[in-house]
């Protein structure tokens, strides 16, 4: 009776070793993602309109300093459904951007002025400064049917924001957008929220006009 119970064992591992093994695909929590449906931001006194869905919300930033003046043209793009934000960022080349330099009594404003090759370095650096947690970063540029060019850029990995972008017409306009979740940066988990409001990124590029 035990050398039986001994065969079973053996041809069980056997059995087991020879067997082809099979990962199961990658699987994600439902979500019930919103109808798409967008509406026009054109409000007066902005150098910018586009699309934008119905299920977010716009609202000024207040996080940058009063005597910038560029800032009345910075907002925020929430999706409070997702805990997402878009953050866009928006400065006139040839114009002032003031920054907070750090000195020895202190921090104090320091005026720059803004020319299109330090707003698109600029850009470059914000994306990279990622790249300690990013698994890859991809950029390819662009031309919307509106004539308006830009690069938009793929972060793989668990970045904070893993889809940026700027548009610019080289000598008046620099638009610069980023994607940021409320959470913990978790690209598995994260995946198909990502995949759904990137398109929302591609339809608010595409629409965007410069006034």
């Amino acid at each position: 009776m035990m050398r039986f119970g001994k065969a079973v064992v053996l041809c069980i591992i056997l059995f087991s070793c020879n067997s082809d093994y099979t990962p199961k695909p990658r699987e994600y929590f439902r979500i019930d993602f919103p109808e798409r449906k967008y509406q026009s931001f054109d409000q007066a006194g902005y150098p910018y309109q586009f699309e934008y869905p119905v299920y977010s919300k716009i609202g000024k930033d207040t996080t940058l300093f009063d005597d910038n003046p560029d800032n009345p043209y910075w907002i925020n793009i929430d999706f409070p459904e997702f805990k997402a934000r878009i953050y866009l960022s928006y400065k006139t080349i040839g114009g002032n951007s003031i920054y907070k330099v750090k000195t020895e009594n202190g921090y104090k404003d320091s005026s720059v002025k803004n020319s299109f090759e330090g707003l698109r370095d600029e850009a470059f650096k914000m994306t990279y400064k990622h790249s300690l947690k990013a698994s890859s970063i991809d950029d390819s540029s662009f031309t919307t049917a509106n004539g308006i060019s830009g690069v938009y850029f793929t972060v793989g990995g668990n970045a904070a924001t893993a889809n940026q972008f700027f548009m610019t017409d080289s000598s008046k306009h620099f638009l610069r957008g980023a994607l940021y979740f409320d959470s913990a940066p978790n690209s598995d988990s994260l995946a198909p929220v990502i995949g759904f409001l990137k398109e929302d990124l591609k339809h608010m590029i595409s629409t965007l006009k410069w006034k």
